[in-house]
């Protein structure tokens, strides 16, 4: 019976009245132990009598087992994973140890996509609960596989409902909704009493329940003790933490039994998934035996079910292990390793010697080393880490010792625990004579200050990393210089850029080395931030040439490479590298590249004027990058976005966007540039020159000015102008005019000729118009961009009274900009028109259609449209195929086709 949880049992139904309508939902109760929440989940089982009910439970000494919660919640429907796309049936059966995963898995966040393939095909049998109780004990490979399937899920009858420990006034489970239980109120608490333990004396009662605090725990057992005599209410002085009263109640019953079932609790304490057999074996070791349950048994402090042993409540198990003087531990953990034999059982039995040992242990380190190695096929990082340094405490030789802390910071690091690689990380530097080991623990500190410090802190610790194995690992010492170079750029950090490049030209790379490429494009970048286009463009033009030509084949090189495109100028060839890179990272199931894939992609998008693909490209990383906890990523998001914004005429989103994204990105100045960027744009766009020209000035001005910024230019150029200040205009063009004519790009020629038709003396312009828009016509279209030619054009035409050949650029700078969806602009170019007394209504013709849908739906609906399946496209978007089918559902109508094959003939 459940008392004064009504509130609490409301939201469990509606979030199971919603999984069985076909909306998905999760829910994360915490509070303090025994204030309920495992109660809830009991009701929540009772009343989902039509679902089906998948459950796990975090136990705090399995942590070091990867997955193994997750198989726990899953191992009944391991038949579905043959039913799963490819990767993620490989990622999945890596995970549980059915198949050899070889090199291991790819990126830790796929069998987080496969859990929710997963649970998503489960429920398509019938509605599904998903109950995890102690989830704050869940192996962390499990958790992040879990929490990702629920914040992911939408349109599946899946209800997902986790329990957690303490963890204060915020929610455990980020993007999850959270209820924090509180105490039961008097009312409640007293009724709980009554139910329980009835008759109890007034004074006694109030003793009880001021004891209590509201913890229902507290109330039942406190309750129970008294009654049985265990405990008299004068035993204790003055009220103590709730917590801790529960567990002296636990001891005192503890206390009553005969030393050799607290013995055998020790043996299931120290390993509850060991399983009765193995727990009586081990026991009988340490001198108990099967009849020594009984006792615990009749005291209701644990249960046999089969094969399992299950205490009470967790916190009985607790306190049991806790209270085991240490030499008994020791000797436990010793005979559960001597019976756990086989391989099945290897990395179990590893972990219970190493609890065993009381010293320096090369043969058990040597053990646990190995218990990292199949973790890391598995993709268990977490485990991984722990693995190496515990595998690190119990060497023998200081070198091996500071190896294997090494490899436990980089997985940590993997795992998304910063803090903890960062202090293995420093510990490894200050115990080592190794200049290959002190350079990997200097790359990862590197690594971990990029978030939580600066680019500029990761990029000047990368420089140190490379240079301890310039001489003696070039190769690794280029990887970390691309680190090193990248993180300059985002900080702007000049001095840091011009050091890295000059050692990354000094590195005796073999002639066959495939780090070359992206060695000379970045030496490029180096050039090119150094405001010498000239001698960078051919080193960058490089490795977008081996990049084409299939000689550079990782997700960084190609990434790079395509990116090198857009600080060239060169879209088409970043266009055609991206959908060949980033075809290949989703079959794959590489989200943490996907991230990356997608912000590129985005900036492609929107600089040729694919602002509804831009959209879509920014949704899905944004989701995807808070979904897996990157900050820093969904960040940069957030500054396309704002850009974006200002595009599309959205001013209160834009202005909210750049908020958030220039308190977040203080330290990193080419993001915030790109966010002042969009402000600037959006001022334009709205007739604000002064406030337009002053924000564009600082962009161009800026410490960003030779990266993808420099494209804000000939905004800049306009804004001066149109304030009455052309000569403020001149500042930056000429660094423009050089980079324009180095890229030898005919679509950023055209944006110099618009420059200088703007700026130049009155006889020139129209030849520079003129130019410029022969020039747009000549390349592939960027459409936003030649709008904007054309309204300058028609404005400067207006002005000179030529009404009928102004009429036509503007109807045309009108419609163009329509089609793009660039709503301000079209607004800039209809107030024309108006002063031309009316035009020509627009003709945006189907291409617009694209303009009727969310960015999800759009990529949705191209997907359908190129003959996918609604499982393909949930395997390419990491949804469920009934989120797809939903996404199409809600689509049809807006484009007006109600058959799959009539998308086809659509302009999408």
């Amino acid at each position: 019976m459940l008392v004064g949880r009504e509130s609490e049992q409301e939201r469990i139904t509606r979030l199971l009245a919603d999984a069985r309508s076909g909306r998905s939902a999760a829910l994360a109760l915490y509070g303090e132990a025994g204030i309920g929440k495992s109660a809830l989940l009991e009701y929540a089982g009772t009343v989902a009598h039509d679902m089906a009910v998948i459950s796990a439970v975090g136990i705090e000494s399995e942590a070091e087992v990867p997955f193994g919660a997750l198989h726990l919640l899953l191992h009944r429907y391991l038949d579905h994973i043959e039913a799963l796309p490819g990767p993620q049936a490989a990622a999945l059966r890596g995970a549980f140890g059915l198949a050899d995963t070889g090199a291991g898995v790819r990126d830790r966040f796929l069998i987080g996509a496969a859990t929710l393939t997963l649970l998503a095909d489960i429920a398509g049998e019938r509605p599904v609960l998903c109950v995890v109780d102690d989830a704050q004990w869940l192996d962390q490979a499990s958790s992040d596989a879990v929490l990702f399937a629920a914040r992911r899920l939408s349109d599946d009858p899946v209800a997902m409902l986790f329990a957690f420990r303490d963890e204060g006034d915020r929610s455990p489970a980020p993007g999850v909704e959270g209820v924090r239980l509180a105490a039961l109120s008097s009312a409640a608490a007293d009724q709980l009493l009554n139910v329980r333990t009835p008759g109890l004396a007034t004074p006694v009662q109030k003793r009880v329940l001021a004891e209590a605090a509201g913890n229902p725990l507290a109330i039942i057992e406190l309750g129970s003790e008294i009654r049985s005599g265990r405990q008299t209410p004068g035993d204790q002085v003055g009220p103590l933490r709730v917590t801790g009263r529960v567990q002296d109640a636990f001891r005192t019953q503890l206390a009553a039994l005969p030393p050799a079932t607290r013995l055998l609790m020790a043996v299931a304490a120290a390993d509850e998934n060991a399983g009765l057999d193995m727990i009586l074996r081990a026991a009988a070791r340490v001198g108990a035996e099967a009849a020594d349950l009984g006792p615990a048994e009749q005291a209701r402090l644990l249960s046999i079910s089969g094969d399992e042993v299950r205490f009470r409540h967790p916190l009985i198990r607790s306190v049991v292990y806790q209270d085991t003087p240490h030499h008994q531990r020791i000797t436990i953990h010793a005979a559960l390793a001597a019976v756990l034999t086989g391989q099945r059982h290897a990395d179990r039995r590893a972990w219970h010697r190493a609890a065993a040992v009381t010293g320096p242990d090369e043969e058990i380190a040597g053990e646990l080393e190995r218990v990292a190695e199949r973790a890391q096929d598995r993709g268990g990082t977490m485990a991984v880490a722990a693995a190496y340094e515990r595998a690190a405490r119990l060497s023998t030789d200081r070198e091996g010792k500071a190896r294997r802390i090494v490899n436990a910071a980089r997985a940590a690091y993997d795992a998304g625990r910063p803090t903890w690689a960062n202090r293995l990380a420093a510990e490894a530097v200050s115990s080592t004579d190794d200049p290959r080991l002190a350079a990997e623990a200097t790359f990862i500190r590197a690594q971990v200050e990029y978030e939580a410090t600066a680019p500029a802190a990761d990029a000047a610790l990368a420089l140190e990393a490379a240079e301890l194995v310039a001489t003696s690992d070039p190769e690794a010492a280029a990887s970390m210089l691309t680190e090193a170079i990248f993180a300059a750029r985002d900080a702007c950090a000049h001095g840091l850029m011009v050091r890295s490049v000059t050692c990354l030209e000094k590195l005796n790379l073999s002639a066959d080395s495939s780090l070359r490429p992206l060695a000379g494009g970045l030496i490029g970048w180096g050039r090119l931030f150094d405001g010498k286009p000239g001698s960078a463009v051919p080193l960058m033009r490089s490795l977008i040439g081996a990049a084409q030509a299939g000689t550079v084949d990782g997700y960084l090189e190609r990434l790079c490479a395509a990116f090198t495109s857009l600080l060239i100028s060169d879209d088409e060839a970043a266009a055609t590298l991206l959908d060949s890179v980033m075809a290949e990272i989703r079959a794959e199931g590489a989200l943490t590249w996907l991230t990356y894939g997608l912000e590129c992609q985005a900036i492609a998008q929107l600089l040729r004027g694919d602002f509804r693909d831009a959209e879509s490209s920014v949704a899905e990383g944004a989701s995807l990058a808070s979904d897996i906890g990157m900050e820093m990523q969904a960040t940069i998001f957030d500054a396309i976005a704002t850009w974006l914004a200002a595009i599309l005429g959205d001013d209160a989103r834009c202005r909210s966007l750049a908020d958030g994204t220039l308190q977040r990105a203080v330290p990193h100045p080419a993001i915030s540039a790109l966010a002042q960027w969009g402000l600037g744009l959006l001022d334009l766009a709205a007739g604000r020159t002064s406030a337009a020209l002053d924000r564009l000035d600082g962009v161009c001005g800026g410490p960003a000015r030779y990266d993808i910024v420099i494209r804000a230019v000939p905004d800049h150029v306009e804004a001066a102008v149109r304030a009455g200040r052309a000569e403020a205009g001149r500042s930056h063009l000429s660094a423009f005019d050089r980079w324009a004519e180095q890229t030898g790009n005919a679509q950023a020629i055209a944006l110099s000729r618009r420059c200088h038709a703007l700026l130049g003396p009155d006889g020139e312009a129209e030849e520079h118009f003129t130019a410029a828009l022969a020039l747009h016509r000549s390349a592939r279209p960027r459409p936003y961009d030649e709008a904007r030619t054309r309204l300058l054009y028609g404005e400067w035409l207006r002005r000179r009274r030529r009404r009928a050949e102004a009429k036509a650029e503007l109807i045309r700078a009108r419609d163009g900009f329509e089609r793009t969806g660039a709503s301000g602009w079209a607004a800039r170019a209809r107030a024309e028109l108006d002063v031309l007394d009316g035009a020509a209504p627009a003709d945006i013709g189907d291409t617009d259609l694209r303009g009727r849908l969310t960015p999800q739906e759009l990529q949705v609906v191209r997907l359908a449209a190129a003959g996918y399946s609604n499982r393909e496209i949930a395997a390419q978007l990491f949804l469920s195929p009934r989120t797809i089918g939903h996404h199409l559902y809600r689509a049809f109508p807006k484009v007006g086709v109600s058959r799959r094959i009539e998308l086809t003939r659509l302009d999408l």
